[in-house]
């Protein structure tokens, strides 16, 4: 069922996310740097969170009773990683290497959600492709989350430009509906036909997360039960906004102004 939300809710939501904003886009790219562990990261964020009156959104998460619960503030996956990588002590960066960082926050009952992805110090071309394709297919996604569209308008946008440039998508994960929830309805793909699933209306809140792959879009999952890697060992990006849709048009939540 999608629970729309309201004015007072949307902004609950915004606040959640502001938090994320200014933890993908000022505060941590500060430190993603050669010879940083991704547990430092990961301290520094929940630091963060912690100090804007917030809590952790991924930290204690569970997605099965015989799983582990996730035990990161931070999804940090490097380069062939897809999604939900566990920070590690061990986990060092490199130069060269590709870092995507997903990021969830609680704030007085509602969550937000967002990712971006990262270089760090000179990076392939190809890589730089990918991560500019991957953030620029998430843009024409939301450029298509308006009312009189149906959800996948927002999946077929995202996998034609994203296909057009030469990139796999991910097809085993996807956007999500976000409110007192991490994860509500509705899906949201990555890839699909247009004009098929529900109406978009105001009051909508959703989380829209292409991941891009340079080879294969298939994927596994390790034996910690969390990190997806890509099958064929290739790198992956990861961008990802939680939107509103507001007077019939989308409003990115997680950005700064």
């Amino acid at each position: 069922m999608i629970i729309l939300k309201t004015r007072s809710e949307i902004e609950k939501i915004r606040q959640a996310n502001i938090i994320i904003a200014e933890l993908l886009d000022e505060i941590l790219p500060k430190h993603i740097n050669e010879g940083i562990s991704t547990l430092e990261l990961d301290t520094i964020a929940e630091e963060y969170i912690r100090s804007k009156n917030a809590k952790p959104g991924f930290k204690g998460y569970k997605i099965a009773n015989h799983i582990p619960a996730f035990p990161g503030t931070l999804c940090i996956s490097v380069n062939e990683e897809v999604v939900h990588g566990i920070p590690k002590r061990s986990k060092i960066l490199k130069k060269g290497d590709i870092v995507s960082i997903d990021v969830g926050t609680i704030f007085e009952g509602y969550y937000g959600d967002a990712a971006r992805t990262y270089g760090v110090g000179e990076i392939a071309e190809i890589d730089k492709k990918l991560i500019d394709v991957t953030k620029k297919s998430l843009y024409i996604g939301i450029e298509q989350a308006k009312v009189g569209n149906r959800i996948t308008d927002i999946s077929h946008a995202i996998q034609v430009y994203s296909e057009e440039n030469g990139f796999s998508l991910v097809r085993d994960y996807c956007g999500h509906g976000v409110g007192k929830y991490l994860h509500e309805d509705p899906q949201i793909p990555n890839f699909g036909p247009p004009n098929r699933g529900v109406k978009i209306e105001d009051g909508m809140v959703i989380a829209i997360e292409p991941m891009l792959n340079i080879g294969t879009y298939k994927v596994k999952t390790l034996s910690d039960h969390w990190t997806v890697v890509t099958l064929d060992g290739k790198n992956s990006a990861h961008w990802e906004h939680s939107i509103a849709i507001i007077d019939g048009k989308a409003e990115i939540l997680s950005k700064l102004k």
